[in-house]
């Protein structure tokens, strides 16, 4: 059974020759059919020229490379859909994920599993990095129903087929696991050794984490209403034009029986909640035919290497 190893990159020159080397000693060790692919994620420091040497002493490396920064995201969608073994093992670059935890990974998956998230229970990194994430990976086992420990681990395993059907742009690198779980797949977590980091710096902020609970949100609303939103839409619609309409019609009938109109602010926030709620009516409707259409993000690849 082959075992592709994708890992995407960016500006991680000084790392790619150790964790080549970290990884084909587990391979050997272990007798396995393996090939790594490298996404280059428009690095400019001679990432790509490093792996264009370490093709010369291992054959198994394969390699695209990005005419720009595109994101985590399209490194992941990029390098899962140019991998060609049955089993496909996703790692950062930075030497921080341990190859010496794929054989853990791949003997989960067989016990019946369809992805394998890594755990970094301990961790190596500043406490104002890894409190927010404890709490922002709390939040997302809560709201997502999945029962994780670490959402974002750069360490995972899957199936083929299950890698191939995640539909994976924007941000939704950070919820792999709970798309894989909501489309039926079958997910587990395991323990792994997370390492210091040797080279460079770290290429995420805080801010990500504000990004990453706004993604939640937006992804449990595609989940609902994905295929239906003016559901959603429709519903707020008419709660809006029913509590609007419903006072409006009681100061017609006054005005029917007084003959006297009086312009109260009460009318004045009947008559906007029935426009807006007509607005909401017509965003639905917008967002039914935008369903329609296949979500896609284009990736441009300057050079690959096979």
């Amino acid at each position: 059974m082959k075992l592709s190893i994708v890992i995407p990159l960016y500006n991680e020159q000084e790392s790619l020759a150790p964790l080549v080397e970290a990884i084909a000693k587990v391979m050997k060790t272990e007798g396995y059919s393996w090939e790594i692919i490298f996404v280059d994620d428009g690095s400019t420091d001679g990432s790509f020229d490093e792996i264009r040497s370490l093709k010369t002493l291992f054959g198994q490396i394969r390699a695209v490379r990005f005419n720009r920064n595109w994101g985590k995201a399209a490194g992941l969608s990029v390098g899962i859909a140019h991998a060609q073994g049955e089993i496909i093992v996703t790692m950062d670059a930075d030497l921080q994920d341990d190859p010496e935890a794929i054989p853990a990974l791949r003997a989960k998956l067989e016990e019946g599993y369809d992805l394998v998230s890594g755990w970094k229970k301990i961790r190596h990194d500043p406490a104002s990095f890894t409190i927010p994430s404890r709490i922002w990976n709390y939040a997302t086992s809560i709201l997502a129903g999945v029962k994780l420990h670490d959402f974002n681990c750069g360490l995972k395993a899957y199936r083929a087929e299950t890698a191939k059907s995640l539909e994976i742009y924007g941000e939704r690198h950070r919820y792999l696991p709970v798309l894989a779980y909501w489309d039926g797949w079958r997910v587990a977590e395991i323990p792994v050794t997370h390492h210091e980091r040797k080279f460079g710096r770290s290429k995420y902020g805080f801010n990500k984490f504000l990004r990453g609970f706004l993604d939640l949100l937006a992804l449990l609303f595609l989940r609902r209403y994905l295929r239906s939103p003016l559901h959603f839409f429709g519903l707020i619609a008419m709660l809006l034009i029913g509590a609007g309409g419903l006072v409006l019609a009681w100061f017609g009938i006054q005005w029917g029986i007084t003959g006297a109109l009086h312009i109260r602010p009460l009318m004045l926030l009947s008559l906007g909640a029935v426009i807006v709620g007509i607005q909401f009516f017509s965003f639905g409707f917008l967002a039914e035919m935008l369903v329609r259409m296949s979500p896609h993000q284009l990736y441009y690849i300057r050079e690959t290497i096979e």
